[in-house]
């Protein structure tokens, strides 16, 4: 208990690394996509100039990566633990869309490995999916007492139900999309469904609960799957959902579970970090479900 109040202050002692304000836009459309990613580019290029006058060269080191040629940034916010949106594929000739949500501890420092987890499963799925990783929150520290509430995952929400609602009227309706959501962003995905038929599945995945009580409670018309390693440590957390002083603790009944109702798949031996892993079963399973193909996700 003193490590989980002790981090989360000492974060917020940590001087905040100077950066401009993310650009404005529009939703994008078929013919302002390219320019929305070029503005964003020139932020994330200006956020390193800005980290590296401020003498963080391991931020500016992150911003520059994040503003070279090849990137596509739907967004991108580099103040504090810093925000982006990056698509990887062709949005626009993509016949479905993986949407990936973050847990815990992702930031832009730590991008690099969820920038993997997207890279690995659009090497799997090849160049009729798009794949988009969205750190669109401020995601709470694993080792925190943040990571116990539902309070990160309810001011997620709504950004993330405007980006799917955004995104359909992108790419129209007949594209399938696809929600993957990693950890505490199961929570997240859960609170932006409930009611929003702009998603064909959502895969829920190292999951410590949702706030739900049964996929049946979501009120969405997507394929709810769920799935967790048998390496997975977030299989120890007690399932469990209490009210203390005006603040829920714990997230409720196991995903997994057969009362839960969604459909359950096999991740083999995936440890927590470990479901985009290149050739794993857990990372197959999720390729199946982002390309729309339920006939092929082998069930546990």
């Amino acid at each position: 208990m003193a490590t989980a109040v002790i981090a989360p202050v000492s974060a917020a002692a940590r001087p905040q690394i100077p950066a401009p304000p993310p650009a404005s836009f529009a939703p994008p459309t078929p013919t302002t996509l390219q320019s929305t990613y070029e503005a964003n580019r020139a932020n994330a290029a200006e956020a390193a100039r800005m980290a590296d006058a401020h003498g963080d060269r391991s931020r500016a080191a992150a911003d520059r990566w994040m503003a070279a040629p090849a990137r596509q940034l739907l967004t991108f916010d580099g103040r504090g633990p810093g925000q982006a949106v990056e698509v990887l594929g062709d949005l626009l000739k993509a016949d479905h869309i993986a949407v990936l949500v973050p847990g815990s501890d992702t930031s832009l420092d730590t991008y690099d490995r969820f920038h993997k987890a997207a890279q690995a499963l659009h090497d799997r799925t090849g160049p009729d999916t798009a794949v988009i990783a969205w750190l669109g929150y401020e995601t709470p520290g694993t080792i925190s007492t943040t990571v116990l509430t539902p309070t990160r995952a309810e001011q997620a929400a709504p950004h993330l139900r405007t980006f799917i609602r955004e995104l359909r009227g992108l790419v129209g309706d007949s594209t399938g999309i696809a929600l993957l959501c990693h950890s505490y962003g199961s929570v997240v995905c859960v609170h932006a469904a409930t009611d929003l038929d702009d998603v064909d599945d959502m895969a829920l995945i190292g999951s410590p609960g949702t706030g739900a009580d049964s996929a049946a409670a979501l009120h969405t018309s997507a394929r709810v799957w769920a799935a967790r390693g048998a390496d997975d440590w977030i299989g120890m957390v007690p399932h469990t959902r209490a009210d203390l002083f005006g603040t829920t603790l714990g997230f409720g009944p196991d995903p997994t579970s057969p009362s839960f109702g969604a459909h359950v798949f096999t991740a083999g031996p995936a440890g927590h970090s470990d479901y985009f892993t290149p050739n794993s079963t857990a990372l197959k399973n999720l390729a199946h479900i982002a390309q729309g193909a339920p006939t092929e996700v082998t069930h546990a």
